[in-house]
């Protein structure tokens, strides 16, 4: 049993908030974004946020300090579009494997500060995978349904390096998040087993899925507890929702796939919906009354905020959290 597996036997877990939510505050330029070491790139670099792992790391180990000073046990790696796919955008593919291990080590390093300073709270480090900026199942073409940008082969290509990357960077647990297209992931799931295998790695692995709307489906048409089933073929250490919605739209779809699920739930929502202007009204403390709910009914192991939280918010729900025993595992689903 892993060191995080033992923990979740204990404990809710809290996972950290938003990365790029506290990035924004820096108002980093495209000088900083470049750093000394990309002046001559030929191409436009502001708002590749992952890149900031190799030029403004003290930055992205600051934002990983901020969110466990306030009590969150696992913080994601700041590799969301580190994948060649994602990275294509900025012309940026050759430098893939060095965002990872390098994210990863930033990570790892704030993590065993507090870990070390406090051995009874164990810190973690999550290797997050995105699920690139293109879609297996559906085309993006509305006059040629049967075109693909991507392949299940390309996928595998590009996520198989993101992972490699990952795990030599020292990450605990492989985080495959904001899961709309279940295609993308499968292919990231093969390659993370396939690489497994290879190296004998034993390294959990844990998926979240984006509900986008009302219709309790992802973008690509799969319930709840298809969404589950699809991807239960290899085992995961956990099962969950993350992104798109608000704590209180996204109860229901985590009350479903608890009762659905035999390994551990996780959620972590966006700080409510975006207002007109893009940005995340909702308070720290209506955050945490809303997720108490999902406390009060068992229903979860690791619990977090996505798009518009930050620190104030996980502070609140890791003291809520504390007050709660973890979700039991649904031996008859």
């Amino acid at each position: 049993m892993t060191a995080i597996e033992k923990a979740l036997q204990e404990r809710i877990l809290v996972l950290d908030g938003a990365m790029g939510t506290m990035l924004q505050a820096y108002k980093f330029e495209e000088e900083d974004f470049r750093g000394d070491r990309f002046t001559t790139h030929p191409s436009p670099l502001k708002g590749n946020n992952d890149l900031l792992s190799l030029t403004q790391p003290e930055a992205i180990k600051a934002v990983h300090r901020a969110y466990f000073e306030v009590g969150a046990d696992i913080v994601e790696t700041n590799t969301f579009s580190s994948t060649s796919i994602g990275m294509a955008d900025y012309a940026m593919e050759d430098w893939v494997y060095e965002l990872n291990v390098q994210s990863a080590k930033l990570a790892r390093e704030v993590a065993d500060e507090f870990t070390n300073a406090n051995p009874h709270k164990p810190r973690f480090v999550a290797g997050s995978i995105g699920p690139t900026n293109r879609t297996a199942s559906m085309s993006p073409d509305v006059n040629d349904p049967g075109f693909r940008a991507v392949t299940f082969d390309d996928l595998v290509e590009s996520y198989s390096e993101q992972v490699r990357g990952l795990v030599e960077g020292g990450s605990d647990v492989l985080l495959v998040e904001t899961v709309f297209d279940t295609l993308n992931a499968k292919a990231a799931l093969f390659a993370i087993d396939v690489l497994k295998e290879e190296n004998n790695w034993d390294i959990p692995v844990m998926i979240s899925g984006t509900i986008t709307d009302a219709s309790g489906r992802t973008l690509s048409g799969q319930t709840v507890e298809a969404f589950a089933t699809s991807v239960s073929h290899i085992p995961l250490l956990s099962i969950g929702f993350n992104c798109a919605l608000g704590a209180d739209q996204l109860l229901p779809y985590v009350r479903r796939l608890s009762k659905e699920t035999e390994v551990m739930v996780s959620a972590h929502p966006n700080a409510g919906l975006p207002n007109a202007f893009g940005a995340y009204d909702q308070t720290p403390e209506e955050m945490r009354d809303l997720i108490e709910k999902y406390l009060e009914e068992n229903l979860i192991n690791i619990i977090g905020g996505c798009c518009g939280s930050t620190p104030e918010h996980i502070q609140l729900i890791a003291e809520v959290a504390s007050n709660y025993s973890p979700r039991k595992i649904n031996i008859n689903a």
